[in-house]
């Protein structure tokens, strides 16, 4: 059985290191926003290009937090894409904005920009583009529209830790970069945790405070808050992971190269020129996805769809019906996501190489 994702492995590579750091923490008795938590911040705010970094709980109140920080008020619009894991329009809700849905690009699922002007009105407050299997969106179109208009860009970078656009760290070119650490990501703990990265003072002083019921100094509150903290010993965990994050997203690439050259049965999605991707996943397309999964499901390797249903089309979105999501619709009936992680071997790779290939004779 090659699994979808192999935790055991991951974790057995680098047991010394996080069993190190793990004891670090305990053996200081200090576990909620202490040290780890403020050198991960400093880290990780070096690593994407930024001059801040706020850990958070998750990458869920990173981006509901990072929209309350720009200003979101209730009842104002937020524009994301319609293929993205539920939790990106969570984090809209929880601001108490109302997210709004636009078609992506049948090439690569990413959202298009060509067509978000026409769902701007006089309450739209922010754009949350998605960094989505790990492939940074057009900034520079969408920067454009934003720029012109005075909307914040709060970037949903939880799939794509590492990826970049014209050089630059997806997460340092928006208002704020939103990042999830669930434990599949790029960069995953070891449970939840987020980040929030950011180059404007003001809104890391207000982020910092947000976090931590509005708090400015032990018991004094200045303004309403969640709790929403990055724990210790995921941040202990996450700066072992952060040192290995170059390397494992080159490991992926190199099995991505293998699967674009070599698959001959499904195809691929598009990489844009402008960036590099470190695919979080690697999803193909075929007209024949339930077949094919049983097909891989027989001879022993895991695949997943990501995400099967647009979410125009949930339950929570049912006034959109009949608006025009005709590509996100096509896209999330052919998509299917095979295993890519560093851990994958080379010849577990040829094997699903091979085993895909023969898919239909």
């Amino acid at each position: 059985m090659i699994p979808f994702v192999d935790f055991k492995v991951q974790y057995h590579d680098l047991k010394d290191e996080i069993d190190e750091a793990v004891h670090r923490v305990l053996d200081s008795g200090w576990y909620i926003l202490g040290n780890e938590v403020k050198v991960f911040e400093q880290e990780l705010a070096s690593y994407i290009g930024t001059k801040y970094c706020v850990g958070v709980a998750s990458g869920t109140e990173a981006i509901a937090l990072s929209l309350l920080a720009v200003g979101v008020k209730p009842g104002d619009e937020v524009i994301t894409t319609d293929m993205t894991a539920y939790p990106t329009v969570t984090g809209i809700v929880q601001a108490n904005a109302v997210p709004v849905l636009v078609d992506i690009f049948y090439e690569d699922g990413l959202i298009d920009s060509s067509k978000i002007e026409q769902y701007i009105t006089p309450n739209t407050k922010a754009i949350v583009p998605v960094h989505l299997y790990g492939q940074s969106c057009d900034m520079d179109a969408l920067r454009r529209i934003a720029q012109d208009r005075g909307i914040s860009i709060v970037e949903d970078c939880a799939q794509a830790a590492g990826a970049s656009y014209k050089g630059s760290k997806v997460g340092s070119m928006g208002t704020c970069g939103a990042f999830s650490f669930y434990p599949t990501k790029n960069l995953g703990a070891y449970g939840d945790g987020g980040a929030i990265t950011t180059n404007d003072e003001k809104l890391y002083e207000t982020l910092i405070s947000m976090r931590n019921y509005g708090q400015t100094s032990r018991y004094t509150h200045d303004s309403f808050g969640i709790n929403s903290r990055l724990d210790e010993i995921q941040a202990a965990i996450l700066r072992v992971k952060l040192l290995h994050l170059d390397a494992d997203n080159q490991k992926r690439r190199a099995i991505a190269h293998a699967y674009q050259s070599n698959l001959h049965k499904v195809v691929p999605l598009v990489e844009r020129p402008y960036g590099d991707s470190v695919y979080h996943l690697f999803v193909v397309k075929t007209g024949s996805r339930d077949a094919f999964m049983k097909f891989m499901e027989d001879r022993g390797i895991k695949t997943l769809i990501h995400f099967p249903i647009p979410n125009h089309a949930q339950k929570a979105f049912v006034w959109k019906i009949g608006d025009d999501y005709q590509q996100a619709s096509r896209f999330a009936e052919e998509i299917v996501s095979i295993p890519i992680y560093p851990e994958l071997t080379d010849s577990q790779v040829d094997e699903i190489i091979s085993v895909i290939n023969t898919f239909g004779d």
